[in-house]
């Protein structure tokens, strides 16, 4: 069961990183610092008391073990595969992600009621709605227009597992499907992650040979990037040291620019020559560590920015390379009692439709072999 315990590794690795990054997201390092007296170990509670109010246009109980959008988004996509039991691609995310948006109440653990998954996804994300539930735009082209970010990226764990082993089918995938919500250097950086997890999935897989076959494949900016990140992460082995050196490695490539709440002009917008900073920073501190889930973790977390999704994909990453027994057992049960939700069985699920996938894949290559000896009688 080499396979089931990688997926539900990395799906539990990625929903713990979820969790404790997402208390301190949006603030750097030295206020991060600032507000919890030192770097923060472990799961901590909301950065404001009155969380309500603090940030109307984000009223969410961010902290105490929550998982947010990153996590509900990844398990509605798990749901999708399991009820189509295919690959996937855009068309797919219109006809069958899409609803799940707007159809049925669902937990919410930031909100603290079953609400709308659509209530709780930001704006990048509500994109998918618009163009696709009310515009009715081809899904290929639906992620045009749309906000350059993390959004597509941030749930795309489960493509790499449904390709485990095949770092370039997960690549191709996952490009495919979120077309549908993502463009540019967004769209290439959810092929990049659902390559590394593919990677990190093969048995023996190591931090390094993870990121190397993403690296591999990745083209433009969100190439560079990734490079330049995987240099500056040469030598280091602490992911406190790791952080500035990190940053300044990502920084020519990131357009959100130096105040994380108040960005540049340039900031999300198409280009061939940026990246997100949310994959590289991730795939450096799994590096950094060596694959370990917990340091892994704790890097993204303390980067601060965007830091539930850095450290949500140094989580996935992490945790498909050492599979459960890697994830520190005491946040997954917190973050699972907290959030009131299942961790595990998204992972099993995975489990079972990436055996299902390569079965088909299997008859699909065996037909085409006959087919060629056929045509070369």
């Amino acid at each position: 069961m080499r396979l089931e315990d990688k997926a539900v590794g990395a799906l539990v690795g990625s929903a713990v990183g979820d969790a404790i990054g997402g208390a301190v997201e949006g603030w750097t390092p030295e206020q991060i610092r600032e507000r919890h007296g030192g770097w923060v170990t472990g799961i901590v509670g909301p950065w404001f008391e009155d969380w309500r109010n603090a940030r109307p246009i984000a009223p969410y109980h961010k902290g105490d073990g929550h998982i947010t959008d990153d996590t509900l988004m990844t398990h509605a996509l798990v749901e999708v595969y399991d009820e189509r039991r295919t690959h996937l691609d855009a068309h797919a995310i219109a006809e069958s992600f899409v609803p799940k948006l707007l159809d049925g109440k669902r937990w919410i653990p930031e909100l603290e009621t079953e609400a709308l998954l659509l209530q709780r996804v930001f704006l990048a994300e509500k994109w998918l709605v618009a163009r696709l539930h009310y515009g009715h735009i081809d899904p290929r082209e639906a992620g045009v227009g749309n906000i350059v970010n993390c959004g597509a990226a941030m749930y795309v764990a489960p493509v790499g597992i449904a390709n485990a082993g095949d770092p370039a089918g997960a690549y191709a995938e996952a490009i495919d499907l979120a077309g549908a919500h993502q463009s540019s250097y967004g769209r290439e950086a959810a092929g990049v992650f659902a390559a590394a997890v593919a990677a990190a999935m093969i048995p023996g897989a190591t931090a390094r040979t993870a990121v190397e076959a993403a690296l591999a494949l990745a083209k433009d900016g969100t190439r560079q990037a990734v490079q330049s990140v995987v240099d500056a992460a040469g030598g280091l082995a602490d992911w406190q040291e790791a952080i500035p050196v990190l940053r300044a490695a990502v920084e020519p490539f990131d357009t959100v620019g130096p105040h994380y709440r108040d960005q540049s002009l340039d900031a999300r917008r198409p280009s061939r020559t940026k990246s997100i900073e949310e994959l590289p920073v991730a795939l450096g501190f799994v590096l950094v560590t060596d694959g370990d889930v917990r340091q892994a973790v704790l890097g993204g977390t303390n980067y601060g920015r965007d830091a539930d999704s850095i450290a949500s994909m140094a989580g996935a990453v992490t945790g498909a390379l050492g599979g459960l027994a890697g994830v520190p057992a005491d946040w997954a049960a917190t973050v699972a009692e907290a959030s009131r939700t299942d961790l595990e069985q998204p992972g099993r699920v995975m489990a079972s439709v990436a055996r299902d996938l390569h079965e088909a894949d299997e008859r699909r290559r065996q037909a085409r072999a006959e087919t060629m000896a056929a045509l070369a009688r």
